[in-house]
């Protein structure tokens, strides 16, 4: 008989659980964009209503390995996060800030044309 994940969960000893928890934490850090539109809930027909294109748009953008910020930034904002612009070194990292006004600067061309 199938079991609900949830009641599986609650039978785990904590320390193994705690091994689990940390293991999917570890997988969420880094993933294809289709996998995490797919961890949000969302088809790629919902994502395609909110962003105003084709569900074959949507498809395009996942598949793709070279794309705008501005097309990444629309991307996750539709699926309810943020894109920030990491440098890692050695001694730490650094967020790149120059990207933040891309939007508006993109809104303000907009308007003019």
């Amino acid at each position: 008989m199938a079991r609900n994940f949830k009641e599986l969960r609650e039978k785990m000893e904590p320390l193994r659980r705690a091994r689990v928890e940390k293991r999917v934490q570890e997988a969420l850090k880094a993933m294809p964009l289709d996998e995490l539109r797919e961890a949000r809930e969302l088809t790629q027909t919902q994502l395609a209503q909110v962003l105003q294109v084709s569900q074959g748009a949507v498809s395009k953008v996942e598949r793709r390995t070279d794309m705008y910020i501005s097309t990444l930034r629309s991307y996750v904002r539709a699926i309810g996060g943020d894109l920030q612009i990491r440098a890692i070194f050695p001694e730490g990292e650094v967020l790149i800030d120059q990207f933040e006004d891309l939007n508006s600067n993109s809104a303000r061309r907009s308007a003019r044309d």
